[in-house]
């Protein structure tokens, strides 16, 4: 990353806690030659943002991790069935209400709508990258008919929320993605717990490693400016795991473990 300007930068890279899982990480900033230290900060959801008030120059950023075994599963507070529910800056599920009544509204059933608004979702769009704008929300996603993962996700958000689903946004790292990148998927309060939903079909949902988790994109991205001036110049990612990728049955409910 290029700094032409000094910077106040935030960057969620690292993988959320992962109870009842064996973590390994590291996590380097080196700017003009010189290590440097963030500052780490704890948001809701266990999600950790490493802020660096960064001057002017070249800055590297290196982050590895390996995780052995599975997470526990999400908790659920009454404050995030409720949150959840709410329209938010890229989830305008008050948009949605008529429209997402009309089609799926003769389905009650938790399990069944989140299977029909993920699979029309994925039918609707074109997996297109660079079609969207960072600012874009979930009605500008529709009336384009493409997008990215996060476009992807952030309708499938706001119909959820439409119909009375609670849902969120989940940035995550997702071996076997093509193309590989940061990745973001939907979750679902359905059956007692969240559900991950990926209309875009890109990775297996069983091998999802959380990052962040909250409303939208504007609470998960992986890289905040407040002032400034920065060009990223190159950025790899890379996420594996060291068995076979598994099916991933559509129709199955799948938690993020």
């Amino acid at each position: 990353m290029d700094i032409a300007a000094p910077a106040a930068l935030e960057f969620q890279i690292a993988v959320a806690p992962h109870p009842g899982a064996q973590v390994s990480e590291s996590l380097t900033f080196v700017l003009n030659g010189q290590s440097v230290c963030p500052a780490e900060i704890t948001g809701v959801h266990g999600n950790r943002i490493h802020k660096l008030e960064a001057a002017a120059g070249w800055l590297t950023v290196d982050y590895a991790a390996t995780i052995v075994g599975r997470s526990e599963p999400a908790p659920v507070t009454d404050y995030d069935l409720s949150q959840y529910l709410r329209p938010s800056r890229y989830a305008e599920s008050d948009k949605f209400f008529g429209f997402a009544g009309f089609e799926f509204g003769q389905f009650s059933d938790k399990a069944t709508l989140l299977a029909k608004i993920s699979s029309w979702v994925g039918a609707r769009l074109s997996y297109v990258p660079g079609s969207s704008d960072p600012i874009d929300g979930a009605e500008d996603t529709l009336l384009a008919g493409a997008g990215v993962c996060r476009d992807y996700a952030h309708l499938v958000v706001a119909l959820l929320r439409a119909v009375n689903v609670p849902a969120r946004l989940v940035a995550a790292y997702a071996p076997g993605c093509v193309p590989m990148d940061f990745h973001a998927v939907a979750e679902a309060f359905v059956d007692g717990q969240w559900r991950v939903v990926d209309a875009t079909c890109l990775a297996p949902r069983q091998t999802l490693v959380r990052i962040a988790t909250g409303r939208d994109a504007a609470d998960t991205a992986f890289l905040d400016n407040h002032g400034g001036s920065i060009t990223l110049t190159n950025m790899v990612v890379t996420a594996t795991t060291n068995q076979d990728l598994p099916f991933d049955p559509l129709d199955e409910l799948v938690s993020i473990g």
